[in-house]
């Protein structure tokens, strides 16, 4: 052990005055694998980052939330033909009726129009300032609950402000900043127009959390009574685009949450059942519509992060195997160079495993320092684009360590040839080389 020892100590130290005294030779040699270990650690923390903002993101939904649409990104995901997708029927509002009477599982329903669908859009006006075209969502008192999404200031309207069709408002935080915030205003009781209609704004929504930390315009809607917004906009079908010709979207989704100790599961085949029944579905037909849940979405989503991972690893590996043939062609003329040493090595009694062990250690040793520049800049890339944009990163262990790991490897691999043939050299004939 301690003739194991002083020799890995010596090798660690020869390879650290070989890069020491060829700075140049050596940076090059590695560069391959410092381009890939920063490019899979920088992107690694880009990816993660990104990864736990979306799922913060959705867990503001509320995790047992269960949306009920003609189709999604499910189904357009899982290869479904477009046109196939727009003969399907509209939803109404008799089917969320049904749902609330006729599915035991469910605790609340909400219907939401202006969501599903080609969304309304319309200018929010306080006095001499307006904001910019918005989604105009009308909803049952039950979104708030739903949605999960919290108040700043006042509350969400009530059901008999729904079953009386008042002109109630609640803002998200998009308009109340336009329109409010900057004068520090309370907007709670203020009116405002919304289109042509005025509302009483009674309450304002926080503001929500953003995948990436990017403005996808996740606060950029007003949410008004459904009854109000049928009797405003009316549920209007809209034709999209010519390969739709003849058929219309009406854009109503529902949400519904399962009572207390009901498995989601559960709950959704409970309302599968109810919507199959009321669309008089055969029990070899497939649904016409879709049940999309947070589940659902984090599924899709680890689909795509995981082919985008493999793709950033695919590419690294290219970086890493040009580092990596750099590495045998150095290490091969580094065997040449010292082919006279190797002979008084092996004349003094090294054998042929701990010549092999020296060059691998070298190679090994080399492509580690490219590692740990290849980590430091990779975790300076993502540290510089947080500090820069505010996106989010994350920096697991893991991703130092895989670098590490893979930049070892790639020397011990690529190391591999050159000391092989070290080790394999004829003592007596290395003693005469010149």
């Amino acid at each position: 052990m301690a003739l194991r020892t002083s020799l890995l100590m010596e090798v660690v130290a020869m390879a650290f005055d070989t890069v020491r005294t060829n700075k140049l030779r050596s940076g090059l040699t590695v560069l391959g694998v410092v381009i890939g270990i920063t490019a899979i650690v920088g992107m690694t923390a880009l990816i993660r980052g990104f990864d736990q903002s979306l799922r913060e993101m959705l867990r503001a939904i509320g995790p047992d939330t269960i949306f009920v649409q003609r189709f999604g990104i499910t189904s357009i995901s899982g290869g479904a033909e477009f046109k196939e997708l727009i003969k399907r029927p509209n939803l109404t509002i008799s089917d969320a009726r049904a749902i609330e009477q006729q599915a035991d599982t469910i605790q609340l329903v909400d219907i939401e129009l202006g969501a599903g669908g080609p969304p309304t859009q319309q200018r929010v006006f306080y006095r001499d300032l307006k904001t910019k075209p918005i989604v105009v969502l009308g909803t049952t008192e039950n979104f708030a609950e739903g949605t999960r999404i919290p108040l700043s200031g006042g509350r969400f309207f009530n059901g008999t402000e729904v079953q009386y069709r008042k002109n109630v408002v609640v803002l998200g935080d998009t308009p109340y900043q336009v329109l409010f915030a900057a004068t520090g205003t309370d907007p709670v009781g203020k009116t405002v127009r919304v289109g042509t209609q005025r509302f009483e704004i009674v309450g304002v929504f926080d503001k929500r959390p953003a995948a990436g930390g990017f403005n996808l315009g996740q606060d950029d809607f007003v949410v008004i009574p459904y009854t109000a917004y049928q009797r405003i906009f009316g549920l209007r079908a809209v034709t999209i685009g010519r390969f739709a010709r003849g058929v219309t979207l009406l854009p109503i989704q529902f949400a519904l949450m399962p009572r207390d100790g009901v498995s989601q599961e559960a709950a959704m085949a409970d309302v599968e059942r109810v919507m199959r029944i009321r669309h008089s579905l055969k029990l070899d037909e497939p649904n016409d519509f879709d049940l999309l849940t947070q589940d659902t979405i984090l599924k899709l989503w680890d689909q795509i992060s995981q082919a985008t991972f493999f793709g950033l690893v695919v590419i690294s590996s290219i970086a890493l195997m040009v580092g990596g043939i750099g590495v045998m062609a150095i290490m091969s003329i580094s065997v040449t160079e010292r082919t006279r040493e190797i002979g008084v090595r092996k004349a003094l009694g090294a054998r042929r495993a701990e010549i092999l062990f020296q060059f691998l250690m070298e190679a090994a040793f080399l492509t580690s320092v490219g590692g740990l520049i290849g980590i430091a800049l990779g975790a300076s890339i993502g540290w510089g684009v947080h500090f820069i944009s505010g996106f989010p990163i994350s920096l697991p262990w893991w991703a130092f360590a895989i670098g590490l790991g893979f930049s070892a490897s790639v020397g011990i691999f690529f190391g591999m040839y050159p000391a092989v043939k070290a080790s394999r050299l004829d003592p007596i004939e290395a003693l005469r080389y010149e």
